[in-house]
């Protein structure tokens, strides 16, 4: 419904009709309105982590959630060691049905996955899997504006390790540099750029040609 609102500059008429059968009187004047459609935005911005599935005996199965939705989980796709499900191709359905729906400019502002990390012997960060989940989404990006959508840019989360939002742990690691910390504070918050740091520069460098 809020994107509706952002996009169109009007309330949908579903929700309306919501109000109507709950007894809800909104008072919106036309001025309201008018607000309404001179706020309309000129891009569609949004994160994407995992897809979700929903069943009729939902109470049965087995569930995964992320940081503010939850569902049951789709026994055809990989997890993350937080029960995260890993599926780039949703992020190009999510993409073509979006532009579809709005035809805006789509810009995705948070995209990544939680691996847990140590450096090596030689003090390297080799993510192989991080790159390998950044590349699989980047392809199917590729692939969604093949489609025709208008994809004005993508930011991956995070620059570089902090504390998590959905468990506030430092060891569920996002970013292409390391930060030595752990889950109490400890450790000397050196910073080591990781094997996705270089990866992704290359990638920028590119355009995304070389992934």
């Amino acid at each position: 419904m809020a994107a509706d609102v952002h996009v169109r500059g009007e309330y949908p008429r579903w929700v309306e009709h919501d109000w109507a059968r709950k007894g809800l009187h909104v008072e919106v004047t036309d001025a309201d309105r008018a607000e309404l459609v001179d706020g309309t935005v000129d891009f569609l911005s949004f994160s994407y982590y995992m897809s979700l599935v929903s069943a009729r005996d939902e109470g049965e199965r087995e569930r995964v959630s992320g940081n503010l939705s939850s569902g049951v989980k789709n026994p055809y796709l990989g997890v993350n060691e937080w029960n995260w499900q890993i599926d780039p191709e949703g992020l190009r359905y999510s993409l073509v049905s979006l532009y579809d729906k709005y035809r805006l400019p789509l810009f995705i502002v948070e995209n990544g996955v939680g691996i847990r990390e140590r450096p090596d012997a030689d003090g390297a960060i080799r993510d192989e899997a991080r790159i390998d989940y950044l590349r699989r989404h980047i392809r199917e990006m590729g692939k969604a504006i093949d489609d025709g959508v208008e994809l004005m840019g993508y930011t991956p989360w995070g620059c570089i390790d902090l504390v998590s939002m959905s468990t506030s742990e430092m060891n569920k690691r996002y970013g292409f540099v390391y930060v030595d910390a752990d889950d109490e504070g400890n450790g000397t918050y050196d910073r080591t750029r990781k094997q996705s740091f270089d990866w992704y520069r290359q990638v920028i460098a590119s355009n995304g040609r070389e992934l």
